[in-house]
């Protein structure tokens, strides 16, 4: 990726999940980033402001990036509390696993009924089936940032999940890995 070579950044979104997960791959790229890097992206991407999301969007032919930054931004964790909870991956500096998860739980439930919102929910339940996410960071997260709505309205709709295709997950399989996860996403929230 040319952007890793020029930019320092947190790789968040789809991406992140996908070098966690190797399940699905994004279109659409997301970082965490300082201003300073915010004004260098400016030379080489047309850069607009969403107010109302609280990002910036660059572009560049097919490339677009959605650009969080310190104390402007909250993709479901404030952008500058983000850098405490990152890790290595295959060269990139990502957010953790557990972060991931309440990043896309927030992505899910502001698009869900969407072919986005769909993809939100079969990143999430792929970073919940990974056999080293860690569940205690998982829910330590989720009751420091107060996130418990979010979290229950996330297990009932993975509740109601018959199966995923996307994630090769047929009806018999889904069965299997809700009863497995699903305790451990509800243990928390009693």
């Amino acid at each position: 990726m040319e952007l890793k070579k020029k930019h320092q950044f947190i790789l968040i979104g789809g991406w992140a999940v996908f070098l966690y997960t190797k399940a699905l791959k994004s279109k659409d790229i997301d970082l965490v980033m300082e201003y300073e890097e915010l004004e260098k992206i400016k030379n080489e991407f047309v850069v607009s402001k969403n107010e109302r999301l609280k990002k910036y969007e660059a572009k560049k032919q097919e490339v677009e990036i959605d650009i969080y930054v310190p104390f402007y931004s909250n993709p479901g964790i404030p952008a500058e509390e983000i850098k405490k909870f990152t890790s290595q991956v295959e060269g990139f500096v990502v957010g953790q696993k557990e972060v991931l998860a309440i990043l896309k739980q927030k992505a899910f439930l502001e698009r869900q009924g969407s072919i986005k919102g769909r993809k939100d929910l079969a990143d999430l339940i792929s970073l919940f089936r990974l056999p080293d996410f860690h569940w205690e960071k998982y829910w330590d997260l989720v009751r420091d940032y107060r996130l418990e709505d979010w979290q229950a309205a996330v297990a009932k709709f993975i509740k109601q999940t018959a199966s995923a295709e996307e994630l090769n997950l047929n009806v018999h399989q889904m069965a299997r890995l809700k009863k497995e996860i699903l305790p451990k996403i509800e243990k928390g929230n009693g």
